[in-house]
């Protein structure tokens, strides 16, 4: 009778210090793989048309400076096109009345599923 319960003790601490772990582990990686792939198809969507504020009409910019603007130049808006390295944005920026008074942009809610 001791060797079975032996075997059985060896058998149950094997399933809870390595199956179970492993199988969390699987379910995870499969979980991730599937929100991940929500995210590829996500990316694939069309680009939502952005209104572009006209900064250089705010600002009074001359022609010859809209010229060489890379706000005005990018598809998007100026704070946007100016941004830092780290993607901080400018501190001019931030009480800019271009920034200040754009629109805020609509949040479409989808529910996701799982």
């Amino acid at each position: 009778m001791e060797p079975i319960s032996t075997l059985l003790a060896l058998i149950a601490g094997l399933l809870v210090r390595l199956a179970i772990p492993l199988g969390i582990t699987v379910l995870l990686i499969v979980l991730l793989r599937r929100l991940d792939a929500d995210w590829q198809k996500e990316a694939q969507l069309p680009v939502l048309a952005v209104q572009k504020p006209a900064c250089w009409k705010t600002k009074g910019c001359l022609p010859e400076q809209r010229a060489n603007c890379l706000g005005a130049k990018s598809p998007l808006p100026c704070w946007q096109a100016f941004r830092l390295p780290n993607g901080y944005l400018r501190e001019e920026c931030l009480s800019c009345k271009v920034f200040t008074e754009a629109p805020m942009p609509a949040l479409k809610i989808e529910t996701r599923r799982l």
